[in-house]
């Protein structure tokens, strides 16, 4: 299975199959190969299945779509982003340079492109021609593909199909942006991507409420806004808790935040007109006219010709505006919104995610925002630079994603933003040199705060590095209007190249090239005659070489293993002697003293012992009672699977993986092509497996916490059905008593089920490696083929455009592996 196979079935709601699908090996060309009775072996329930065939269907017609508009829309964006780079081409001086750039930001009416797309232009491959290589590249291979496809079905062919379809163009990178309501997130992330009117911000009572992705448009040259529902069921759940709510409130204070974010909810999406009608009627249609998509379980697509008119558009569908306002607000029943920006580079190969603060109550956007956290390669952090390193909300925030982010998930590097960076201090000299002195002065010290502050937190720096924190202090206003500030003072211009690094390091243009170029190699290599004995002696040293390095995954996956054994060893016993005194700080703690705290705990148990409150307050039984076994393997765990550095997984055993084919092609040169489709496979295996590898790790790290909630389950259904006087009482004394009874054998289940994922994972891994590459080997290397068509021509063509991209991509190396912080964000 991969990572496409994994996330529809996420996006479809059939998740509970994943492993199933896994287990079949159905991958995306599977996936759209199934038939019928192959979904019916799949799948026995009715309900799902049906679901699953209609989503195929879909998946398949937008697929077709998106084919037939490429090579039309292709033509197009060559020529323009050809001429945008004759435009910057022409030397001028930097006098002139920063003239024209300051007329840019103030508002030329001509289309605004980031200085980082300008950039582009001037790298030896730039972005027109990279896409221009790899149309042809896949010309090439639609060609090859079409060729074979009448000649005879032998075994060798059938492989060389699979390994064409296999061919990968696309993978994004994922930035979270975090911040709370007025510490100028929307006019951040509006600056760096260079779009002025796009998030709408301004207002100090309006806070999003729901997830916004923010991707490049580059099909078309609109700007569209893609809009996904939470179900129909999901809404019912909800209203039925939000009924509840309001009717334990009646006849107490109406300050409570759970009252409060229930009438919210339902004043934006009802008006004033949920409180004379009945709870069964909230649900009739004529409450969704103008969203009948929601009703239907279809998305909502907006497009507009402006970044202006779309926001107008969609603000209703993500923000929560208590202001008085005729028009209903449809945010409650919005689980993500996808926007979409014209041709904008910064995000090609990036997506930016405005997240609001610790998840959500409502269960659907809760996973979703887990799962896109637990994705995110970069994480920023935003604040107003006046109470930067004392606020606790954005540390708080980074608390308590910090286990999502790190251990279970694959965040890199933490971004801390300090905004409004050109407000000075009251001063007796208002010169604009005593007034930027001032500035520079006072930035510096909250880096300095900053830096401090982060290394003070434990809970946090157990899963992330003091390398990967970096601190910058912006100003969007001075960025887009400067006063006081050049722009690349504001240290936006920072951010935009960090994000255009990403864009580079992570096109997958060479990738494609790379796998296409192994191919025809092979196609070649197969042609050829009279080279039976050199083929007979370079697959034995090639088979003798896989064993070896077989041997050494083996070898550090089980050195691994048993670091974690005796780890969890010691967690066990610790959770034995702790657990119940941890229990009751949350059952009896301060917060447990709250008036509606038996309304929280009820939630708790009726959501599998997690619920987070309306403030985003998390209790988490399970993750509580797990905390020692988790505390216990979080640093070897870090050091196995690191997300930071170059070293990769296993200390560094699939980095180093190698067939040692450079050394094989120079001893035995007529095999030099089928050696070079060899070396390729190797990279290309090596890159899956380590993508396999980061989603596997974080399931095997939240295996304690799921396992614990699996172990509770039976302990949360019973306390959920006390009603009425003592309710309170009766939940907490049923949780306790199943923990006492439970704890001298729940926390060796939940050991042993860590160290079976972490088994299973080297044999996945061997698995992988072995059958893969001896395939490989023996299709290669003990197959001929005189009569497949020669493709000469088409290896010459790729080559060059291999070298091409080889020499460019070496020439940049030393952008794309760090963050190449400056002096901004040296500290």
């Amino acid at each position: 299975m991969d990572d496409f196979v994994r996330k529809k079935l996420t996006e479809w709601g059939l998740r509970q199959w994943i492993e199933k699908f896994e287990d079949e090996g159905i991958d995306t060309e599977a996936l759209y190969c199934l038939n019928d009775q192959d979904i019916d072996n799949l799948i026995p329930k009715v309900g799902p299945r049906a679901k699953l065939r209609k989503m195929l269907e879909l998946l398949k017609e937008e697929q077709n779509s998106t084919n037939q508009e490429t090579e039309v829309d292709l033509s197009a964006d060559e020529d323009e982003e050809a001429a945008d780079c004759t435009q910057v081409l022409p030397p001028t001086n930097d006098a002139n340079d920063k003239a024209k750039r300051r007329l840019d930001l103030q508002g030329e009416p001509s289309k605004q492109q980031s200085p980082a797309g300008k950039r582009r232009c001037d790298k030896p491959i730039s972005s027109y021609k990279e896409k221009f290589i790899l149309a042809d590249v896949n010309k090439i291979m639609k060609y090859v593909d079409v060729k074979i496809q009448h000649e005879d079905n032998t075994k060798f062919n059938a492989f060389l199909k699979t390994k064409i379809c296999d061919l990968e163009t696309d993978k994004r990178e994922v930035v979270g942006v975090f911040g709370k309501t007025g510490a100028g997130k929307s006019s951040l992330i509006n600056a760096v991507i260079e779009e002025k009117n796009l998030l709408p911000s301004g207002s100090i009572s309006a806070c999003t409420s729901v997830m916004i992705k923010l991707e490049s448009n580059m099909r078309t040259s609109k700007y569209e806004a893609d809009i996904e529902f939470i179900t129909e069921e999901e809404w019912k759940d909800e209203l039925w808790s939000l009924y509840h709510i309001l009717k334990d409130n009646a006849n107490q204070e109406k300050n409570d935040d759970d009252y409060k974010d229930a009438v919210d909810k339902l004043s934006a999406l009802y008006g004033e007109e949920w409180k004379n009608i009945s709870f069964e009627t909230l649900m009739d249609y004529r409450h969704f006219r103008e969203i009948p998509e929601f009703l239907q379980s279809k998305r909502k697509i907006l497009t507009c010709e402006t970044a202006a008119e779309l926001s107008a558009k969609f603000v209703k569908y993500t923000r929560n505006d208590s202001r008085e306002d005729t028009r209903r607000w449809y945010w409650p029943l919005v689980k993500c919104v996808t926007v979409r920006v014209p041709s904008n580079h910064l995000l090609q190969h990036v997506t930016l995610v405005d997240l609001p603060g610790n998840g959500d109550c409502n269960r659907s956007r809760d996973r979703m925002w887990k799962e896109i956290v637990g994705s995110c390669s970069t994480v920023w952090i935003v604040t107003d630079i006046n109470r930067a390193a004392a606020e606790t909300e954005p540390w708080e925030i980074l608390q308590n994603a910090s286990s999502l982010m790190g251990n279970g998930g694959e965040c890199q590097r933490i971004h801390f933003i300090c905004t409004k960076s050109d407000l000075a201090a009251d001063l007796d000299d208002d010169s604009a040199a005593a007034v930027r002195a001032s500035i520079f002065k006072r930035n510096m010290d909250a880096k300095e705060q900053v830096i401090r502050e982060f290394k003070k937190r434990s809970e946090i720096t157990k899963h992330f590095s003091g390398d990967c924190f970096r601190v910058f202090t912006v100003s969007s206003k001075e960025f887009l209007k400067p006063k006081r500030l050049q722009p690349d003072e504001t240290e936006i211009p920072r951010l935009q190249e960090f994000l255009q690094n990403l864009n580079d390091c992570h096109s997958e243009t060479l990738n494609y090239v790379s796998g296409a170029h192994g191919i025809l190699s092979l196609i070649q290599g197969a042609r050829c005659r009279e080279v039976a004995g050199q083929k007979a002696d370079v697959c034995a040293a090639l088979e003798e070489n896989l064993r070896r390095e077989l041997d050494k995954v083996r070898k550090a996956i089980e050195e691994a293993y048993e670091a974690f054994e005796r780890r969890l060893v010691e967690g066990v016993e610790k959770s034995k002697s702790s657990c119940e005194n941890s229990l009751k700080s949350v059952l009896y703690g301060s917060r447990a003293r709250d008036r509606g705290f038996h309304r929280t705990l009820k939630c708790v148990v009726a959501n599998s012992g997690s619920y987070k409150t309306q403030k985003r307050r998390q209790i988490n039984l399970n993750e509580k009672l797990s905390s020692c076994l988790s505390a216990s393997i979080d640093e070897e765990f870090r050091n196995t699977f690191p997300n930071e550095g170059k070293c990769g997984p296993f200390k560094g055993v699939i980095k180093t993986f190698s067939l040692d084919t450079e050394r094989l092609i120079q001893k035995y040169k007529d095999v030099e092509l089928q050696l070079i489709f060899l070396k390729t496979e190797e990279e290309k295996i090596k890159t899956k497996v380590n993508k396999n590898i980061r989603e596997r790790k974080k399931i095997i790290y939240h295996s304690l916490s799921s396992k614990i909630q699996e172990l509770m389950q039976e302990c949360y259904d019973e306390a959920a059905k006390f009603r009425g006087t003592d309710t309170l009482k009766n939940m907490r004394q049923t949780i306790e008593k199943h923990v006492h009874e439970s704890k001298n054998t729940m926390f060796e289940v939940a050991k042993n089920v860590m160290l079976d994922k972490l088994n299973k994972l080297k044999g996945r891994i061997l698995e992988e490696l072995e059958k893969t590459l001896k395939q490989s080997i023996e299709l290669s290397l003990k197959t001929d083929d005189y009569s497949i068509p020669d493709f000469s021509a088409e290896l010459d063509m790729v080559k060059r455009h291999y070298d091409e991209l080889k020499l460019s991509s070496d020439g940049e190396m030393s952008l794309t592996g760090t963050d190449q912080p400056g002096p901004s964000s040296a500290l």
